[in-house]
């Protein structure tokens, strides 16, 4: 669950239209390729990793657990070459530790060691937050689009909350958690709520409030330090960046890259309407919560809450209401084909939870559901 883009990520251009820099991260479990099981082995495969790549990898909570990260990016065929290099490494390097790679994002089947890793900042989550901080791995899938202004950057984030859930969806991959289906889409999105730390993003008028708030809940006790504000969408403690946090790592390259062009127009999208002088909508905390669990729970597969009118309505309106409000943006970049064709391929296939109930409806076993993942996982 850490932050770590390698160097500060800019807006460059017109700001009624600018062109956004961006980097991804991504979590992956390692798994026992015969049970399914997390092995304990990331600092091995960290360390055997290429020293370029090893750099672009970062130590996490779990011990079967590897954070990937691109480096600083502003075209997407960039974003996807630096992805794939990424997977496909620790792939390869991850088998020769007698583990899989695995893009899914809970704990499928079970970890047997949920013991953390050496340094005082572990243990002290630990102290802090007791079984919380042992539960079984979750994975996630971070995207850091550079908003240099730092009020600029919180109306960003409120003007986000009205789309969050909908991205929340696009990447639900965590049906299963320990063996058995959650009937959720998104495992992962429920069973970090644990963490006092994980929560939508407030609403706020200044950068100064934001500061406030969050000094506000370390003095209170809830917070470690900053780096544990878990918002869906925060400002990045370390750089210029509108850091959105709320989807499951993607079974495949193809996902992520998609769901980066769109995470980026949104970003580009609400800059705009700040430009124009257009507020964003402020939002009862209590039913924006409802929309994150209703996304968590149906994903694409059912209904969503539309937080601009209240009530559920069909995913696919809402993903379809979300890429006509940011298609502009996409047009600008250069992105539109690229989303249009990963849409209609994400439309076919099903979310990513969707995918892996299909794999095992048709072979009843959860390994072998979690050894195509792999293939996924690794392809380019």
């Amino acid at each position: 669950m850490t932050s770590t883009i390698t160097s500060p990520l800019t807006v460059v251009g017109d700001p009624a239209r600018p062109a956004l820099t961006v980097g991804v991260e991504e979590e992956f479990l390692l798994l026992d390729p015969v049970t399914g099981a997390n092995v304990p082995v990331a600092e091995q495969v960290r360390t055997a990793l290429p020293r370029r790549l090893r750099e672009q990898s970062r130590q996490e909570m779990r011990r079967s657990m590897m954070e990937l990260v691109t480096g600083v990016c502003t075209d997407l065929g960039d974003v996807r070459a630096q992805l794939v290099a990424l997977r496909q490494s620790a792939a390869c390097v991850a088998e020769s530790a007698g583990a899989r790679l695995v893009a899914v994002g809970a704990t499928p089947v079970g970890e047997p060691d949920r013991g953390v890793p050496s340094g005082p900042r572990y243990q002290d989550i630990v102290d802090r937050y007791g079984p919380v901080a042992l539960d079984p791995a979750v994975c996630g899938m971070h995207v850091h689009v550079g908003v240099p202004d730092r009020d600029l950057a919180v109306q960003v984030c409120n003007h986000l909350q009205v789309w969050l859930p909908v991205i929340q969806a696009m990447t639900s991959n965590s049906p299963f958690f320990e063996g058995a289906d959650t009937g959720h889409a998104s495992w992962r999105s429920v069973q970090l709520r644990r963490w006092p730390g994980v929560a939508p993003t407030p609403h706020f008028s200044t950068a100064d409030e934001y500061d406030a708030t969050v000094t506000d809940l370390l003095e209170s006790g809830v917070l470690l330090d900053e780096a544990t504000v878990y918002w869906y969408a925060r400002l990045s403690a370390s750089y210029p960046t509108v850091e959105v946090r709320i989807g499951d790592v993607c079974t495949d390259v193809d996902d992520a890259v998609l769901v980066t062009a769109l995470i980026r127009a949104a970003v580009a999208t609400a800059v705009a309407d700040i430009v124009d002088g257009r507020p964003a909508p402020v939002l009862r905390e209590c039913v924006v919560d409802a929309a994150h669990w209703r996304a968590a729970r149906e994903g694409l597969g059912g209904e969503l809450i539309d937080l601009r009118l209240g009530h559920a309505r069909p995913a696919w309106e809402l993903v379809d209401e979300f890429f006509a409000t940011v298609s502009p943006a996409l047009l600008a970049t250069g992105d539109l084909t690229l989303v249009v064709d990963g849409l209609a391929r994400l439309r076919h296939t099903g979310d990513g939870a969707a995918r892996q109930r299909s794999l095992h409806q048709g072979t009843g076993s959860l390994p072998a559901v979690l050894t195509t993942l792999a293939e996924w996982t690794r392809a380019g």
